[in-house]
């Protein structure tokens, strides 16, 4: 009978107060392995670059539909096991069986590939282009990715000793996705059922989005002169809507229609959720119902009252088809209590923060250190920072208007996000992207030179947003390794060449997913919303803003305050406490969003109560299999759509 045991983080072996140089010193001698499993092979960087790739496109439509990205570790560490496989199994053998540490490897290019690259794409590029009207040139593009994304896998370099060697932080999916890699290495029926659990919600997600998005990409394409009568008839055989309509039932303001009033059945937001957990999801339910069934009618009446005043500013305005869109109101309470949450955790723990920047004193590394040929030197991140920074600010002073000083304090800011994002993924594997972009955009406001341009507010705060969101990823894939007993040197290299494989893949995929505005315009893009609205205040001033959205973004404040605050002081009432992080997401995304991250909540929470060990193995391998289905077809289909578009007869 197969058994598993628990993977445990290597430094635990040795006690808390153990020095940095006694915990190095037991993990190289009981744990590392690096130098002698194979681990950064050619094989492994290109298929890792290749699945990479695909994953990247599959993140960046997540973007522009959710508002925010995955992290793609352990959907990455199971599909590379079974790629790996299946191209043994085509050889005939003749092709030998990857090592676990190559498969961690090829794991961490995938990783690299699929998340760091579109972090800035998805957000302030898209928030720039709604504010310009069209694209920047591609060659702008894919440098600017590139940059980001580079920046953030050398900006990693400093922190992964102070949090992942000495600290300890779990990094939880970093940790799953170890356990997972060791679980498909180790022979017996579990791994075999993992892998297939993750390649099965992957073709049911892929082929629901097929179902979902079949009428309209036949629209699409019987617009552009290109039929395809076999979608056309499965679409009609087997009709799945893309939305199911609350409006008839649950409509608080009828006969007025509002947008993002529906469920939708959609694999991707089930299976996030699932992977989110209950207390978020339903944190996101909560305050997404509060907006429309208890705020919206109150909105309404006051805009009632007030309809005949001079200067009164509308607080709910309705969209080109008639329907009310609340979020565009409601986003700035949301952005409010996720930054001001954000900024408590931060102070809370302020002893901690500091002491990440241990590592830079000038004695640095102990000349008897004993990881000097397996962590990543110094000299490699000044080596590879200087130029990055260079071609930072080259490129943000040519393309988009910045002067040096401001480029520079970009790359500087760019740190302290990043170690926020990091410190805020170890602990709790939620990383704060869009809260810590805000306050970036909050800080470039009064930096002179930046104050009044919405452009330049926007490219600044999201660099430093990109290559935080980066850091935080890799981190996770270096937490992996760290407890497979990989070198990290050998897996930065990797990561590095995924940042290369993942800008060839999110560049043309931005313009064929939205090749114009109006494209971009039906996507939900709140992540973008929310960073146009806030660049768009701070350039025009708050009293361009409703009244009534003031006074939300104090009260999202004050609460984004007091939940940290009860957290810290109430332990024991954390779990009953609602998350801020969930309920300011609820607030800048569609009803229907949240209603199906509730769904996929509730259903792994059942699944653990009903059959614990079962979810502690497939519940991982499935969601994420769900989430990469459907998203990898929804995006080959948009992407179809636009090409047709582009080539009509």
């Amino acid at each position: 009978m197969e058994t598993e045991c628990p993977l445990k983080d290597p430094s635990s072996l040795v006690l808390d107060d153990a020095s940095p140089e006694e915990k190095d010193r037991v993990w190289l001698e009981q744990v590392y392995q690096g130098d002698v499993v194979p681990q950064l092979t050619a094989r492994a960087i290109l298929l890792g670059g290749l699945l990479g790739m695909l994953m990247a496109v599959s993140n960046l439509y997540t973007a522009l539909k959710l508002g925010w990205q995955f992290g793609v570790a352990i959907t990455a560490c199971v599909l590379s096991y079974v790629l790996s496989g299946a191209l043994r199994s085509l050889s005939g053998g003749r092709i030998t069986r990857m090592s676990i540490l190559e498969n961690n490897c090829m794991q961490s290019t995938a990783s690299s590939a699929g998340y760091a690259t579109g972090s800035t794409v998805g957000a302030a590029l898209a928030a720039l282009m709604l504010l310009e009207g069209g694209h920047r040139s591609w060659q702008t593009v894919a440098v600017f990715v590139f940059l980001t994304a580079a920046l953030g896998v050398f900006v990693a370099i400093p922190f992964k000793r102070q949090l992942i060697n000495t600290e300890r932080l779990p990094f939880p999916s970093g940790m799953a996705a170890a356990e997972t890699l060791r679980s498909l290495h180790s022979t017996g029926l579990i791994a075999i059922r993992k892998a297939r659990v993750l390649v099965g919600a992957l073709w049911f997600g892929g082929v629901l989005g097929l179902l979902r998005s079949g009428p309209s990409l036949s629209e699409q394409l019987a617009g552009s002169g290109r039929p395809c009568p076999w979608l056309a008839k499965l679409s009609s055989l087997i009709p799945i809507p893309e939305e199911i309509p609350l409006e008839g039932v649950a409509n608080p303001v009828a006969p007025l229609r509002l947008t993002g009033l529906s469920l939708e059945p959609s694999a991707m937001l089930v299976g996030a959720g699932m992977i989110m957990g209950l207390r978020v999801s339903l944190s996101m339910l909560a305050s997404a119902a509060l907006l429309y069934y208890v705020l919206v009618p109150i909105l309404l009446s006051y805009d009632a009252m007030h309809a005949n005043q001079a200067g009164y500013v509308v607080s709910l305005v309705k969209n080109s088809r008639g329907a009310i869109h609340p979020i565009r109101w409601s986003l700035w309470a949301g952005t409010a209590l996720m930054v001001s949450s954000c900024l408590a955790s931060v102070a809370l723990r302020w002893r901690v923060f500091a002491r990440a920047f241990a590592w830079f004193r000038p004695s640095g590394p102990r000349a008897g250190d004993v990881l000097r040929s397996v962590e990543v030197p110094t000299s490699w991140f000044i080596a590879g920072l200087v130029p990055l920074t260079i071609g930072m600010v080259v490129l943000q002073s040519m393309a988009f208007g910045l002067s040096i000083p401001l480029g520079l304090m970009t790359v500087a800011a760019s740190f302290v996000v990043a170690l926020v994002s990091c410190r805020a993924t170890g602990e709790t594997d939620t990383t704060p992207t869009g809260a810590m972009g805000k306050l970036t955009q909050l800080l470039y406001a009064i930096l002179p030179g930046a104050a009044g341009s919405a452009s330049i507010n926007l490219i600044s705060a999201g660099t430093a947003a990109a290559v935080g969101a980066s850091s935080a990823d890799l981190l996770t894939d270096l937490k992996s390794g760290h407890l497979l007993g990989a070198n990290s040197r050998k897996q930065f290299l990797a990561q590095l060449a995924g940042v290369l494989f993942g800008t060839l893949a999110v560049v043309p995929a931005w313009f064929l997913l939205v090749p114009t505005r109006e494209a971009l315009e039906r996507f939900p893009v709140p992540a973008a919303l929310m960073w146009k609205a806030m660049a768009e205040m701070l350039t025009k001033g708050i009293h361009a803003l409703p009244e009534t959205a003031v006074v939300a973004m104090a009260v999202g404040g004050f609460l984004g305050l007091v939940l940290p605050l009860m957290e810290e002081f109430f332990p024991r009432a954390r779990p009953y406490l609602p998350s801020a992080m969930g309920l300011g997401l609820g607030l800048a995304a569609p009803l229907s969003n949240s209603l199906s991250f509730a769904i996929g909540g509730l259903l792994a929470c059942a699944w653990r109560r009903l059959h614990a060990q079962g979810a502690e193995r497939f519940l991982i391998p499935l969601a994420s299999g769900l989430v990469a289905g459907e998203s990898l077809l929804q995006a080959f289909v948009a992407m179809a759509g636009s090409l047709s578009g582009l080539f009509p007869r």
